[in-house]
C-alpha cells in the first residue's frame, strides 16, 4: 500500500509539473499571436531611462531597433517615487500587444526589476543599471561603496531631490559622449526624488524572468565591479563593453544590438527557466 500511494504521488507531481510547463508554454503562445510578426523574436522594446535625465537619451537606441523591425515605447519616467515609476512602466507595457523585452539603464535597472513582474515581460535587459534583491534600494547599495570606488559628484539635496554637480557631470556620467552634448545633458539634469532612491524592490522579476546585462568598464556612477556582481547574482547574460554610464548614448547601435539578442533569446530562456524551476520543485 505504501509502494502504490508513492507511486500515485510521483505519478501526480508529473502530472501536476506537466500542466504548469503547457500553461506557461500556451501563455506565450497565445502572446505571440497577438504580435503582428508571430515568430520566437520578442518585437516589443520598452526602454526605461535613469536618474538625472529623460527619455530622450534613447533616440539613437529607439532608431536602430526602429529600423530593424521593432515596436519600441520610451517610458518618461518622473523618478520621483520607484512606485509611481514602476506604475508609469507598467502603463507602457500594457499598451502593447504581446510579450515585451524591459529595458532600464542605471536607477531604471530598479523600476524594471519591480515592473519585470508584468505577466507580459519576456525578459529583462540592464544597461549598466541597478539589479536589485528584494528588500534592497538604490540608496541602501550607494551608502556602502566599495573601497577605491570613485563617488559620483551628488550635490547635497535640495527640497527632496538630487543633481549632480554641472562641472563634474560630463566625467562622471558621459566620459565618452561628445562634449557638447554631455554639457547639455548636464544642464538638461531632471532632479532625482530622494524617494525613488529609497525605493525598495518587493519582489525581483529577474529570479523568474531571464535577464542580461551590458556592463560598462569605464562607468564612473556605478562602479564595474558592482555591475558584474549584481549581474553574476541574478544569473544574467553578461557582455562588457568599455563605455561610460551613458554608454546608451555614445554606443547606441551596440547597445541596440545587446538588446536584440535578448529579444531574440528570451521566450526560449523563459521556458527553460519555468521549467528549471517546476524540476528544482519536485
Amino acid at each position: 500500500m505504501k509502494h502504490n500511494a508513492m507511486a500515485i504521488d510521483v505519478r501526480t507531481r508529473i502530472i501536476y509539473s506537466a500542466l504548469a510547463i503547457m500553461t506557461i508554454t500556451f501563455s506565450i503562445g497565445k502572446d505571440l499571436m497577438a504580435q503582428t510578426n508571430t515568430s520566437t523574436v520578442v518585437k516589443n522594446i520598452v526602454l526605461v531611462h535613469g536618474g538625472f535625465v529623460d527619455g530622450s537619451g534613447w533616440e539613437g537606441v529607439y532608431k536602430t531597433l526602429k529600423k530593424d523591425g521593432y515596436t519600441v515605447a520610451i517610458v518618461q519616467n518622473p523618478t520621483i517615487s520607484l512606485p509611481d515609476d514602476v506604475a508609469v512602466t507598467k502603463r507602457a507595457i500594457a499598451a502593447l500587444n504581446g510579450p515585451v523585452i524591459l529595458v532600464g539603464h542605471s536607477y531604471g535597472g530598479a523600476v524594471i526589476t519591480e515592473a519585470g513582474n508584468d505577466p507580459k515581460v519576456a525578459g529583462l535587459v540592464y544597461i549598466t543599471a541597478f539589479a536589485l534583491d528584494k528588500g534592497e534600494s538604490v540608496s541602501s547599495l550607494l551608502k556602502d561603496p566599495p573601497p577605491g570606488a570613485p563617488v559620483p559628484p551628488i550635490l547635497p539635496p535640495q527640497d527632496g531631490f538630487l543633481l549632480l554637480d554641472r562641472a563634474k557631470f560630463p566625467a562622471a556620467f558621459a566620459g565618452d559622449v561628445n562634449p557638447e552634448a554631455a554639457s547639455f545633458m548636464a544642464d538638461s539634469q531632471v532632479p532625482w526624488g530622494l524617494d525613488a532612491l529609497g525605493g525598495a524592490i518587493s519582489q525581483p522579476a529577474w529570479r523568474t524572468k531571464p535577464s542580461w546585462y551590458l556592463v560598462t568598464t569605464e562607468d564612473k556612477m556605478i562602479p564595474p565591479d558592482a555591475q558584474r556582481a549584481m549581474s553574476k547574482r541574478a544569473g544574467s547574460t553578461v557582455v562588457e563593453v568599455k563605455g561610460s554610464h551613458a554608454v546608451y548614448v555614445s554606443q547606441p547601435q551596440a547597445v541596440a544590438h545587446f538588446i536584440e539578442q535578448a529579444a531574440t533569446g528570451a521566450l526560449a530562456a523563459v521556458q527553460e527557466k519555468a521549467a528549471a524551476g517546476v524540476l528544482a520543485a519536485k
